[in-house]
């Protein structure tokens, strides 16, 4: 591997790190980590060690993470189909846990696509509060989208919209903001030969001026005594410490925080910049090494806005309008035939042919580029009502009159993930299936025969 690592990296590396750099060198010559993170709003991770088919091994700091051995493939499992982890690189999974969002905060991911560290906000949240997670690319905005379908997400509305447009509808709004920024990618060489094919050193110049334009909308976002949070998987300093340098140059109403430091992590390297360029306490941020820590490295730096903000835009709260008589009709008629669980009546909102349960306390999103409203419930159909896999995944078996319960064993399990229809006695209507007790998807059940309801992009073929 450190044959096709390019060139001028590996020479900047070798005169940044010095001595370390034999050893860093090293870690590419090993398998990538394979991390997984469990959904502690599914399962406790104790329960989960029980459970699990593979070993596991604890990742320092995240009391829900893990590293698996490499040849596990714990993404074709049953059990991540049920979202009970999201497969996440080690160190990434620090972002989030250093971050530390509480229940009933609001918070927003800014660059949130796939949606790792999105999921993991969510679970520390346990879905009280508020989500947004936003991506300027819409396709990749859907992408999440189905990630936080699967992770059974309540309280999570996704937004496709530039950063600097966010800062002009909403203001200083956040408690907590997270930029994963988009970077030379130097972290992911190891696992991915696209990142090394597009490393040039301009790229690390361009990624720091986008990194620079994207921070100074994340500033007006952060509420006084809000904390943003930065990261990225690159070693370049002029896109770690550089960047901060030259963001609290410009906000001296941000400060920075001081993460507590894990076994194997290391301080930010302020020396790497020079004289010029350094300003005090570049030391608090945070790198990740993948010599020193599972993963492939990442950078992190905490800042607590201790300043007074200026009088901005505050998004008021959003109102639903009213449901049709008809479309209210056959959710209630879905709802009273198949769910032991009580919809939220007063949060019901219908956008198109989409119905939602919108997040207590929604803000204005009018005007936005909005992709998800809240927790999708399903489509209305031709005078009736249609389940979304999100529905499913956000109940718990208990909250549906009739499941269908399977094991990860059990051949059913596997038909059903392929698409396959299932024999099944019971009344016609609509069927949770489970495994190990944990929802999968829906089914429909006509004349002893299940038919599956699952997403194509979640079918195992």
């Amino acid at each position: 591997m450190p044959s096709q690592l390019p060139p001028l990296f590996l020479a900047r590396m070798q005169r940044l790190l010095g001595d370390e750099y034999p050893a860093f060198l090293a870690s590419y010559d090993a398998p990538p980590s394979v991390g997984l993170r469990i959904n502690t709003q599914k399962i406790h991770p104790d329960q989960f060690k029980t459970l699990a088919p593979f070993s596991l091994t604890p990742v320092p700091g995240v009391p829900a993470g893990f590293v698996v051995p490499p040849d596990t493939r714990p993404g074709k499992h049953p059990y991540h189909t049920a979202g009970l982890y999201y497969l996440q690189d080690p160190s990434a999974m620090m972002v989030a846990q250093l971050m530390s969002p509480q229940p009933g905060q609001r918070v927003l991911d800014l660059a949130a696509a796939p949606g790792g560290k999105t999921t993991h906000i969510a679970a520390l949240m346990q879905g009280q509060g508020i989500l947004i997670a936003n991506d300027i690319d819409s396709q990749r905005a859907h992408i999440l989208c189905k990630n936080l379908d699967r992770w059974g997400t309540r309280n999570t509305i996704v937004l496709s919209e530039p950063p600097s447009r966010l800062a002009d509808h909403f203001g200083a709004y956040f408690d907590r903001v997270l930029i994963d920024a988009p970077c030379s990618g130097e972290g992911m060489f190891r696992k991915a030969p696209s990142a090394r094919a597009a490393w040039r050193p301009q790229l690390v110049q361009d990624s720091a001026l986008q990194q620079d334009a994207i921070l100074e909308a994340a500033a007006r976002l952060v509420r006084p005594g809000g904390l943003l949070a930065y990261a990225t998987c690159t070693f370049a300093p002029e896109e770690n410490e550089g960047t901060i340098a030259r963001f609290l140059r410009n906000q001296p109403q941000f400060t920075l925080e001081t993460p507590s430091l894990q076994p194997g992590f290391s301080p930010g390297r302020p020396e790497w910049l020079t004289p010029s360029k350094r300003i005090p306490h570049l030391e608090r941020t945070l790198r990740l090494w993948p010599h020193k820590t599972p993963g492939e490295g990442h950078f992190i730096a905490l800042l607590r806005h201790t300043g007074e903000s200026p009088p901005q835009p505050q998004a008021d709260s959003y109102t639903p309008s009213p449901i049709p008589r008809d479309e209210k009709s056959y959710f209630e008629a879905f709802s009273q035939s198949t769910l032991n669980w009580t919809p939220p009546k007063s949060r019901l909102a219908l956008m198109g042919s989409y119905l939602y349960a919108i997040p207590p306390d929604c803000p204005n999103l009018r005007g936005l580029n909005v992709i998800r409203w809240g927790w999708w419930l399903g489509i209305m159909k031709k005078k009736r009502f249609e389940p979304s896999h999100a529905l499913g995944a956000g109940l718990r078996a208990e909250d549906v009159g009739d499941t269908l319960p399977l094991s990860r064993d059990d051949p059913a399990t596997s038909a059903y993930l392929s698409g396959q229809v299932l024999p099944s006695r019971g009344p016609k209507g609509w069927v949770l299936i489970t495994v190990d007790g944990f929802p999968l998807g829906w089914g429909k059940r006509v004349q002893g025969r299940l038919k599956p309801h699952f997403p194509t992009w979640l079918r195992q073929f």
